[in-house]
């Protein structure tokens, strides 16, 4: 007996497929443009410590993930993630010339060096990190335009401005 005489033509079963496929491809395009909303280009960002503090550390998407400030502060008297705390008032000390105390013998920033700059390390992920990738709640992670405006600014000596 065919599926077509007991009320299952094929034509039921290609629409159940087609449906899945519409589905599963609005799924992914909603997806895609979530993530775009922290993933997306950065053309206004200078390299500047000011603009990387404000854009960078300190921005969220809209579901609060992959600001750094939500883990690395002492705001509410915690102990910023990996002793490093972002907060404006502190982050600069805390970053450049400053030993990482999660790899030891590593260095946040080396001004000029972001080959040896720890802070690059993490945020691409690279194989010598230690722990897992930042921000620890991506992907997303940061862009590559704002791990390039990261990479300038410790290119051209990471300037406290």
């Amino acid at each position: 007996m065919s599926a077509a005489r007991i009320g299952f033509p094929g034509g039921f079963v290609r629409i159940y497929i087609g449906l899945g496929l519409l589905l599963a491809a609005m799924t992914a395009a909603a997806c895609d443009e979530s993530l775009s909303k922290i993933a997306g280009p950065t053309p206004s960002l200078e390299p500047t410590f000011t603009s990387i503090q404000q854009e960078i550390f300190a921005t969220t998407d809209s579901a609060g993930r992959a600001a750094c400030v939500n883990c690395h502060t002492n705001n509410g008297g915690r102990t910023p993630s990996g002793g490093l705390n972002l907060n404006p008032d502190v982050a600069y000390d805390q970053l450049v010339n400053a030993a990482s105390r999660e790899k030891a013998g590593a260095i946040r920033v080396i001004p000029g060096d972001v080959d040896n700059s720890y802070l690059v390390q993490k945020v691409e992920g690279l194989p010598s990190i230690v722990g897992r990738r930042m921000p620890f709640s991506g992907p997303p992670y940061l862009t590559d335009g704002q791990i390039s405006i990261l990479k300038r600014w410790i290119e051209i000596g990471a300037p406290r401005n």
